[in-house]
């Protein structure tokens, strides 16, 4: 239909598998509200649905793995571009200027297209050094602050 067009087959698949699985699930939850007291006649469904949804979502999972995350690498200077002019990073100055101040400074990002950090400097809300702590992505993204 698309010349030169490459279909998502594996993708495909993978969701396919997950829909199957969704139902198994489904099938294991209701299942296991049947149980009176210590007995539960259903546990031969609910062992035959976990183990199927095992069974076909591993092998699904490895081939995603394989044919489409494996060498995969991130293009670090773009990503760093991103993260350097979102107006998410105004987010980290609410513990210093409060949530009021902190938002005029992302409208002002957006408004007149000058980074978080640019805004920062310019007004001298922070140090250099407490904008160095504040806006690693390190400290950003790990838990604890880096």
């Amino acid at each position: 239909i698309m010349p030169g067009k490459v279909n998502p087959v594996m993708l495909e698949m993978t969701n396919m598998v997950c829909c199957q699985v969704i139902g198994y699930d489904t099938t294991v939850a209701y299942a296991s509200q049947a149980g009176q007291l210590e007995l539960n006649v259903m546990m031969p469904v609910i062992a035959h649905d976990l183990t199927k949804g095992l069974a076909i979502l591993a092998p699904a999972l490895r081939v995603l793995r394989e044919k489409c995350i494996d060498g995969i690498t991130a293009n670090e200077e773009v990503c760093r571009r991103y993260f350097e002019r979102s107006t998410a990073l105004a987010t980290a100055l609410n513990p210093y200027i409060g949530y009021l101040a902190a938002a005029e400074i992302a409208k002002e990002s957006v408004k007149t297209g000058k980074t978080v950090v640019e805004l920062v400097r310019e007004k001298k809300l922070l140090t250099e050094e407490q904008i160095k702590k504040v806006f690693s992505p390190e400290g950003m993204t790990n838990p604890g602050g880096g």
